[in-house]
């Protein structure tokens, strides 16, 4: 099958089961992205931004923790200039981050969540979550749970403050200033990939809704570390409410993303090769950056996890593969790269659902079906 024709099938089948997803009621909005081979294929949405505003390709959404594999792609493109190397202690770009012993914990260390912490203050509320100030000043005094680089439990929050301030120690830029001029301008979607939006994007942004993800986090027994540690109080779990927040939206929280999915597969994409002439990283920093430096138990998550430097590994929507590798965000949301097939994938989603509801896993294997021959692009 040419590559037109596995494009025309993917965007007929793909197209077709989003509508039909949002007509069964299950979803609200959604947003599939797919580039092959550095191509942009797929470009699809269905359901609505809000009452009376059909969800279009520019549509932003806020996709939480999706942005992770942005500030991890960010990170990579300074390694590959010269500016930071993972092996360097964090407390050398900042140095009151080596508070407690943390002076041993290396950007690596951040990059696989084994900096030893991934708290926060039990009282912790939104307004502080969206203070950088503040939130880098906790952070940097927190003590860690476990010796630096000896375990990895997920950095749900802290992830954005640890990476962030060492791209701002270093580049004299804010993390949403990094991310555009490292990121976004080259590859020619500086208007729709963010951090924290600038307010006259708020109008393009569609409002999450609730479908089970809270309910979901609710019924997490209080002993779990992703409830314990992560999001101690309610006021700051990953729900449509805190996402709904102006102050929340505005926020440069590196943590977090807001953006469309065809932006997000055009950062992966960027990853594999060529993309209208940008290649975000060299094929041996992709390679280094993709490959697994984690593979065992997460402390916070409680179960086996493989991560990359950055990225998630063999998610479920990425069939189980490690040669795939991206994130995921809470509700549902899912970016990654494919490496063997030279495929990126996204999907972004205004309705937040619990992991049992797997539309990202339906939707990535019906493009990995029509792709008809992997290892024709690998790394």
């Amino acid at each position: 099958m040419s590559h037109d024709d596995v494009g025309a099938r993917m965007r007929a089948r793909i197209g077709a089961l989003l509508e039909r997803l949002v007509e069964s009621g299950q979803e609200n909005g959604l947003q599939v992205a797919v580039h092959l081979h550095s191509e942009l294929i797929v470009d699809a949405c269905a359901g609505d931004a809000s009452p009376g505003r059909a969800v279009a390709p520019d549509t932003l959404i806020h996709s939480f923790s999706l942005g992770k594999g942005f500030t991890a792609t960010l990170v990579h493109i300074l390694a590959d200039r010269g500016l930071i190397d993972y092996d360097t202690p964090i407390a050398h770009y900042w140095p009151e981050f080596g508070a407690h012993g943390k002076d041993r914990a290396t950007v690596r260390h951040a990059l696989t969540h084994a900096t030893g912490v991934p708290q926060l203050p039990a009282a912790i509320t939104p307004a502080e979550l969206c203070d950088w100030d503040t939130m880098c000043t906790i952070v940097a005094a927190q003590e860690p749970l476990w010796e630096p680089g000896t375990a990895s439990g997920y950095h749900g929050w802290t992830f954005g403050w640890i990476l962030g301030e060492t791209v701002r120690r270093i580049t004299g830029l804010t993390p949403a200033e990094a991310l555009r001029s490292y990121v976004a301008e080259p590859l020619g979607v500086a208007d729709e990939l963010f951090y924290g939006l600038p307010e006259s994007e708020l109008a393009r942004t569609a409002p999450l809704v609730e479908g089970d993800w809270a309910a979901y986090l609710e019924s997490l027994p209080p002993s779990v570390p992703f409830v314990r540690l992560i999001a101690p109080n309610r006021s700051v779990w990953t729900t449509a409410e805190l996402a709904n927040r102006r102050d929340y939206l505005l926020a440069d929280l590196p943590a977090g993303g807001t953006t469309t999915a065809r932006a997000a597969a055009r950062m992966y994409a960027a990853l594999l090769g060529e993309v209208d002439g940008v290649r975000l990283l060299t094929p041996e920093r992709t390679r280094l950056a993709s490959a697994v430096a984690v593979d065992g138990k997460d402390r916070t998550f409680l179960g086996r996890s493989t991560k990359g430097l950055g990225y998630f590994l063999g998610l479920p929507e990425m069939a189980r593969e490690t040669t795939s590798f991206g994130h995921h965000g809470s509700g549902g949301s899912i970016a990654f790269a494919d490496r063997e097939r030279g495929l990126s994938f996204a999907l972004t989603r205004t309705r937040l659902v619990s992991p049992e509801v797997d539309t990202g896993r339906v939707l990535a294997n019906e493009v990995r079906s029509l792709v008809s021959q992997p290892g024709s692009h690998a790394l």
